[in-house]
């Protein structure tokens, strides 16, 4: 109601000058502290700084006293005010109390089971499905504008892709979320939870067997085991280039392409980690864990007792001269050697288009009429189990079992970086997203890697190489060392006879380099001095958030 309206903003104008009022006191605080002060410096019998004194102290009351007196006027004018208020809403029509979703549409929120983004096209973009209307109500949230602004405003800034990280508006944390699942193949075979920090997930664990035994018998006591294993946070990321026209366009094409973008980066990153991961600054992979011969030193005392699968989990079948009955029976006989007990779900089988192709070309046959037959349309035959295809994958290698044992840990908030450098000639602004993850089999027996033309499998593949946190050294020059560098080794020795310079280079050009020698700071291409006996030269690198500090014992000879 326009009253209402009126009577709110009298209030607001008569708070403020209160609250400018009350600011003041401590003006006046201030002042009456110095006049004590004054009235204790007058001379006796100087009547003249007496009479200087008495006109502050004069002033100083009538000014505090006009002051408290206002002070107490609007207070009173503003407690009037809101008691007209609240009488006047408590005799206004109620307006009808809206549904909680139409709570959450005003605030913009997402709701997924109306929206069925998965399964949508991949021709039409995830922020497009919303409604107009939901899409203004998220455009207009102050946190949506303030992102949408700052990300326009890092185009024009030369910086690492590394630096300017900007945090994406929790409303569309959801819609991004469910966009990953169109990206990813194996998100939609895998466990999937949503975890904060370091978490240890309790899951399935040793089952006993139930003891038969008489109707009127004692019962036997059973003891359940459950399992666990710990999860960290580890950062997935992608990056794309992007026209910086792209910057200037509308708030809801500009929205919607940072939805793409970042579900794509981080979807089919997840992919390549849930299958062949290191489980060292990332997820573990299955076919990674498959090929692990012993136990790792890190080894959850309550996960799962380890087993060794390298010989049972990864096989190597078929070959061009194995085809039809025999190649198949083959396979279903390797693809049997998955662990089941614990599973709730479907398996699946992961495999590049390449191989999808072999396998149908094992299962040509003719029909009376002489028409080719090749039964193979996304299920495997007879092992049944869906087919991601995954581009990544090695010719030949097919990865699967049951998804649901394996456990892949999500962590709430993303963030996007920039870098106008990398495609600067281009006109290009490269954002890059990034989300924190982690995971791993729960039960790795669930899992095998199969090859169809009778070679290895390959376990282990290459990732992108994080140089935005690459602390290694290239190498040490002017020592001979033990053993020969290698980047992953920290720990040499080496023998000196006279002093010579001694430079370390590190793999990253603008990794940061210091050295010391005996405990002394010295200069990275100087000459090193050899000390009687056998001192340490050290070499710290330091690159991003990561740091590396190799040691070298040099000895003088």
């Amino acid at each position: 109601m326009l009253k209402a309206i009126m009577l709110r903003r009298s209030i607001d104008a008569k708070k403020a000058e209160l609250a400018q009022l009350e600011a003041k006191d401590a003006e006046f605080t201030t002042r009456e502290a110095e006049l004590e002060k004054a009235i204790e410096e007058v001379e006796p019998g100087n009547t003249e700084q007496e009479a200087a004194v008495n006109a502050e102290i004069e002033k100083f009351d009538s000014e505090r006293s006009a002051h408290d007196e206002r002070k107490q006027t609007l207070a009173g004018e503003v407690s009037r005010l809101q008691g007209e208020l609240e009488e006047l809403e408590r005799s206004a029509p109620k307006p009808p109390v809206p549904e909680k979703h139409d709570e959450q549409k005003a605030r913009g929120d997402i709701h997924m089971e109306t929206i069925n983004i998965r399964s949508l096209p991949m021709s039409q973009r995830a922020f497009d499905a919303l409604s107009p209307e939901r899409r203004s109500a998220i455009l207009a949230q102050d946190d949506t504008k303030n992102f949408l602004s700052q990300l326009r405003s890092m185009k024009g800034q030369s910086r690492a892709v590394s630096g300017g990280e900007l945090t994406i508006p929790v409303v569309f944390l959801d819609l991004i979320a469910e966009n990953m699942y169109r990206y990813s193949k194996l998100l939609n075979r895998v466990r999937v939870r949503n975890v904060s920090g370091q978490a240890r997930q309790t899951i399935a664990g040793t089952v006993p067997e139930a003891v038969w035994t008489e109707m009127c018998a004692a019962i036997n006591e059973l003891t359940l085991y459950f399992n666990q294993i710990t999860v960290d946070g580890y950062k997935v990321a992608g990056f794309v280039p992007v026209c910086n026209s792209l910057l200037e366009d509308n708030d809801v094409n500009l929205a919607s392409w940072i939805v793409e973008m970042i579900s794509e980066a981080i979807g089919l990153a997840m992919d390549k980690a849930i299958l062949y991961g290191k489980g060292t600054g990332m997820p573990l992979g299955i076919v990674t864990r498959l090929a692990q011969q012993s136990a790792p030193a890190n080894y959850p005392v309550n996960a799962p007792a380890w087993v060794d699968l390298h010989t049972t989990n990864i096989l190597k079948i078929g070959g061009d001269s194995v085809t039809g009955a025999a190649f198949w029976s083959a396979l279903v006989e390797a693809t049997g050697n998955t662990f089941t007990r614990y599973s709730r779900g479907n398996q699946f089988w992961a495999m590049n288009s390449k191989t999808y192709t072999k396998l149908k070309s094992k299962l040509i046959t003719f029909t009376a009429t002489g028409d080719i037959v090749a039964n193979l349309f996304g299920v495997l035959p007879i092992i049944n189990g869906d087919v991601d295809i995954l581009e990544f994958m090695p010719d030949g290698d097919i990865v699967g079992g049951f998804g649901d044992l394996y456990l892949l840990a999500l962590r709430s908030g993303m963030t996007i970086e920039s870098s106008r450098e990398v495609q600067f000639i281009q006109d290009n602004t490269v954002f890059k997203g990034k989300q924190r993850a982690d995971g791993a089999p729960i039960i790795a027996g669930a899992f095998v890697a199969i090859n169809i033309n009778n070679v290895a499998v390959t376990t282990v593949m290459d990732f992108a190489a994080d140089t935005a946190n690459d602390a290694d050294l290239q190498g040490i020059d002017g020592l001979t060392l033990t053993p020969a560098f290698d980047a992953d080794t920290t720990a040499y020795t080496a023998t000196m006879t006279a002093a010579a310079a001694v430079t370390a280079t590190p793999a990253q050009p603008d990794a940061e380099v210091s050295m010391s020698y005996n405990g002394k700071n010295v200069v990275n291409g100087a000459s090193v001095t050899p000390a009687t006996g056998t001192k340490n030269l050290v070499v710290t690198v330091k690159k991003g958030n990561a740091t590396k500090v190799y040691t070298v014992a040099v000895t003088k000879s």
